[in-house]
């Protein structure tokens, strides 16, 4: 299954585009070209690239959850069901290949932060720290965003379904800082769950991860990875 679903990203080059270069743009975006006009009070690529690592994990989303519900919705899973194929290895080979992708655009993400100037005080462990909070998020949103598939009628309306998804991040402390943002969507990107998982990033590549941010990001994932596993899991057995 996990090699079906890279052959099926290799033959898409707008999954490819989606997943791995349009973090990168983003990133040149935000940081070469508006990077002077935020005042965060560290030099920008610093503060900015946790986020785009968030951002990184969110942009291939609609790929999979297209993925799954073409799936779905063209018969293949009933080729599968006479086959000797295990029903959990269908979706569970969605999951790794979006996490492995992520893992992809996450190192692209790094390689042209560092090329701008990122300029981290992360040691050995605190990069081990990012390599295994950015796993558990994309492992979360994997599993959510095959829910999402499964659920939706049409894989049209799959890749609609993953948008909130790819723009929460922008209502966050991503991009800046939540204190600098007006009432009302303040208190929304203060409570929402990737600004957390942001602050987490943040720490860890600071060399000084806030005891509370690493608490909430992780209850945050699992929650997230329950939800969608659980999800996912009954609405293949109904459909299927």
């Amino acid at each position: 299954m996990l090699r079906r679903n890279f052959k099926h990203i290799a033959r898409n080059p707008t999954s490819v585009f989606n997943a791995v270069l349009m973090p990168v743009v983003v990133m040149l975006m935000f940081v070469y070209m508006l990077g002077d006009a935020f005042s965060v009070g560290v030099d920008y690529v610093d503060y900015a690239t946790p986020g785009l690592l968030l951002m990184a994990v969110c942009y291939g989303l609609g790929s999979v959850a297209t993925s799954v519900s073409s799936d779905m919705t063209k018969g293949v899973i009933n080729r599968f069901k006479v086959m000797d194929v295990s029903r959990g290895a269908v979706l569970t080979g969605h999951v790794i290949a979006s996490v492995l992708t992520n893992l992809v655009a996450v190192a692209a993400i790094i390689g042209v932060a560092f090329l701008l100037g990122f300029s981290p005080s992360a040691s050995f462990l605190g990069w081990l720290g990012v390599i295994g909070v950015v796993v558990l998020l994309g492992f979360a949103a994997g599993w959510l965003t095959v829910a999402l598939g499964l659920a939706a009628k049409s894989p049209e309306t799959a890749g609609l379904a993953s948008v909130p998804l790819v723009m929460l991040p922008f209502f966050s402390s991503a991009i800046v800082p939540a204190e600098k943002m007006g009432p009302g969507l303040r208190e929304f990107a203060e409570y929402q769950p990737f600004t957390p998982i942001i602050e987490t990033l943040r720490g860890l590549l600071d060399g000084a991860p806030a005891t509370g941010d690493v608490i909430a990001a992780l209850a945050w994932c699992v929650g997230i990875a329950l939800v969608g596993y659980l999800w996912a899991s009954s609405t293949f057995t109904k459909r299927a």
